[in-house]
Parts: C-alpha cells; structure tokens; sequence
C-alpha cells in the first residue's frame, strides 16, 4: 500500500508538471480571440492590413508542423524530458518577442516560434507522461495533459478579458519559465534510459518514480525486430496504410469542422454575430464548457464505445454549425433578435467536439496503429492534424469573404456530416477489443477466411490423427 501511494503521488507531481507544456499550447490556441480585439483597439497599426491579422493568428500550426517533424528525433537522441524542457525556453522567448513587439513581423516570428514550441511538446509531453505512469493509473494520468490544455485555453480567454494583449504575453512568458523550473528536477523517462542502455539512470529512474514491473533486461531481439518494423515494406502493408487512412481521415474531420476558427476567432465571432452577449464573457463560458467537456469524456469513452460517441459528436457539430449559419445570416438581414443563439450554438458545439472527435482520434491511433510503427505513424499523423489546423485558420478570413461567414459555417456543418457518414461506413468498433482482433479488422477478409480455414483444418486433421492413433493403439499392443 506504501509502495502504491508512493507511485501516485510521485507519478501525479510528474504529471502535472510535464503537462503545464499542454498549458502553454492552450494559452498559444486561446492567445488571439481576446488578443486580436485588443491590438485593434491599443495598437491598430500593429496588424495595419487584414491579411496580416490571418497570418498572425494562423501561422503558430504552421510553426507547429515542422516542430512536430523534429520532435521524433529530439525524442530519440535526447529524451523525453529533454524534449518538453527545450520546449519552455522556447516559449519564454517567442512570448517576449510578442510582448515588446512594436512591429508585426516580430509578434509573427513570436507567433512562429510559440507554434515550434507546440510541435515540440504535443508527442514528447504525452510520451514522457505515458512512459512514466504505472499501468494501473496511466489512463487517468495520460488524460492530465488535454484537460490541461483546456484549461490554457479558459486563463487565455479570462485575462484576455481584462489584460491588455502585451501584459497576456508576459504572463504566457512566466509560464514557459516555471515550466522549465519545474521539469528540471523531473527524472527522465526509464524506458527511454533503458533504450540507451544507462542502465543505471533507468533503475533510478523507475526506482524514483516507483514504477511496479519494470525491468532493465536487455532484450536484443525486440530491438532489431523494431529495426525491420519501419522498412518501406513493412510501412506499405494493407494492416499499416488502412489504419493511417482512417485516422487522417478522422484528424482531418477533426479540423474541418472549424474548431479552431471558433478557438482562434471567438471574440471575433461573437461581435460580428450581433449577439446581445458581451464577446469576452461569451467566450469565457464557451471556454469552460470546453473543460467541463474535455473532463467529463473520461467517463464516457470506455463506456458508450468509440464508434456511437463519434457519430453523435459530428452530429451535434454539424447540427450547431448549421444553427451558427442561420444566427449570421438573420444578422447579415439585420434580424438580432435571436442574439442568444451564437451563444447557444458554440456550447453545443464545445459539447459535442469534446465528447468525440476532441479525443476519440487519438485515442483510436493508439489502438488501430500497428504496435511497431506507431511511434512514426503517430508522429506523421500529428504533423498532418497540425498543417489541416494551419489551413482552416488561414482559409477562415478569406471564406468569409467569399461564401460569407454564415456559408463558413454551413460549409463546416457539411464537413461535420461527411465524418458521420465516414465513420458509421470504415471506422472500426475497437471498445473491449485486444490490439491483435483490431489489426485483424484490417486483413482482406479472403485472407481472413483463408486463416480460418487453415486453422480450422489443422484442428480437425489433429482430431482425425487423434482418433486413428486411437483406432490403431490396440492392433500394436496385440
């Protein structure tokens, strides 16, 4: 029981620290929809056009792409812990930047840098808390990090509401220090330290962290095994490629759907929608709503499966995405009599994203990805759910101008619909399933029955061989 409250406590510390790195990508997400309003109004010359206002609330996913691309091979040669800590000083500077900016090249190579900083910490913190989790409580540590994130995002919206955009960088600042503070006195992951054959670190490590059933034995084999595991013919086999299909697909979905548009724009959203609501204070509750949900999907994933909870999630989004059109188009027709309705719309909409294609994609990557290659798969579908996020923000200024903003979110609706029919037609049901059944799903079925039936065989011939040497045990005793 000493043992057990030991590793708790321990392993929540480490949690909780690695995951103030997914706090400081919610502060980056939720920096622009207070902050865009507020250089408006204090600096206005700083975005002076407004396709730099795009480029600066859209570039840090840009940034975030090609972090993401490095961040394996960081984690590789560095470590798990040396990832998340570089990641910090990183943010400290790109914060700085934007807060003494007086150009808006230097608040967009801040933004930039802040994006690298995110790339940097999405695999390697998730990584470093996973790797460092007893089995017994890795699912409810591994969850740390996204209510996190949602959290950054809330503290944007909230001291967005009464800061200034410079006094929010040197806040977002501070935090990216205390990370570093913080983590620096973190053990690094054992498992990476046993890749590395620092045996002795490992043991520290784990003995440290309290970890039950950790070994530092050698095991040569599993090592060249993983070795063949990522050669261009084991990557193209059927059992690889249709698992990555379907989780772009569904990160695409995720994208598409216009979430981080809302993010990124909310404020934004709300004082072009004519609603009566004040813009600060709607997005604070839309904020929270978003945590409560992030929060309450842990106790439903496991529950109601994946398959139904994706398919009500791109329902509601697509439901209030519609509804969101029609708030902008009876505003667009000077018709505010339904000013409660964006309001309304967005919670629905944090709702329904939350309990599904907020988490379940990642989720599922963990479990239809093969075991040898998810590590690069993982990484290849992060820097891809990264460059769709990059376009929807980018894309969502000049959509407005073009199909109008109530079409924006009609064209989002639609996408919402299409991941609904894609997931009730190619996404597998894995709830209660063991990793090997899931990969199986993705043999061609002929190939499937031709197992079977070999196996099938093979049990029947042994019974048959059975009975004859039965049959025959007496002939050779007389």
């Amino acid at each position: 029981m000493n043992h057990l409250s030991k590793a708790i406590v321990r392993q929540t510390i480490l949690s909780l620290c690695v995951s103030l790195g997914y706090f400081g990508i919610g502060l980056v997400r939720g920096f622009s929809a207070p902050a865009i309003p507020s250089i408006k109004e204090t600096f206005p010359q700083l975005l002076p056009e407004r396709h730099i206002e795009t480029w600066v609330s859209s570039v840090p996913p840009l940034g975030a792409f090609f972090g993401s691309l490095v961040t394996m091979v960081l984690m590789h040669r560095m470590g798990r812990k040396i990832s998340v800590l570089l990641a910090a000083p990183i943010w400290a500077v790109s914060w700085a930047l934007i807060a003494l900016s007086q150009r808006w090249e230097i608040i967009m190579a801040g933004r930039t840098l802040s994006g690298l900083a995110v790339g940097i910490t999405l695999p390697s913190a998730q990584i470093y808390v996973s790797e460092c989790s007893d089995p017994k409580i890795r699912g409810v540590l591994a969850s740390f990090p996204a209510i996190a994130m949602s959290l950054g995002i809330v503290f944007a919206y909230v001291i967005g509401s009464f800061l200034p955009w410079r006094q929010q960088a040197w806040f977002a600042c501070a935090v990216g220090i205390l990370q570093f503070i913080v983590i620096a006195f973190l053990p690094e992951s054992p498992v990476w330290l046993k890749s590395k054959k620092r045996i002795p670190e490992a043991d520290v490590s784990a003995e440290w962290l309290a970890l039950s059933g950790f070994s530092t034995a050698a095991d040569q084999a599993s090592a060249v095994k993983a070795y063949k595991s990522y050669s261009l013919r084991a990557l193209c086999r059927r059992t690889v490629l249709l698992p990555l299909a379907v989780g772009l697909v569904l990160l695409m979905i995720q994208q598409l759907s216009g979430i981080d548009a809302v993010i990124f724009f909310t404020v934004e959203i709300f004082r072009a929608s004519g609603s009566s609501i004040n813009g600060n204070i709607a997005t604070i509750i839309v904020g929270v709503v978003q945590l409560l949900s992030n929060f309450a999907s842990l106790f439903v994933v496991d529950r109601f499966g994946r398959k139904p909870l994706l398919i009500v999630s791109g329902a509601l989004m697509s439901i209030s995405m519609t509804s969101m059109g029609f708030a902008f188009h009876l505003s667009d027709n000077g018709n505010n009599e339904y000013g409660f309705l964006p309001l309304v719309s967005l919670i629905v909409f944090m709702i329904g994203f939350s309990v599904g294609f907020g988490c379940i994609p990642f989720l599922l990557m963990g479990e239809i990805f093969p075991t040898k290659q998810r590590s690069i798969l993982s990484s290849f579908a992060g820097s891809f759910n990264l460059l769709i996020m990059f376009i929807v923000i980018f894309t969502y200024h000049p959509l407005q101008v073009a199909i109008s903003t109530a079409g924006t979110f009609w064209a989002y609706a639609v996408m919402c619909l299409l991941g609904v029919l894609f997931v009730i037609s190619y996404v597998p049901e894995t709830k209660g399933r063991d990793l090997e059944s899931i990969t199986q799903l993705f043999e061609r079925k002929s190939c499937s029955r031709k197992v079977s039936a070999v196996k099938s065989a093979g049990v029947d011939n042994l019974a048959m061989t059975a009975s004859d040497a039965n049959l025959e045990a007496p002939v050779s005793k007389t």
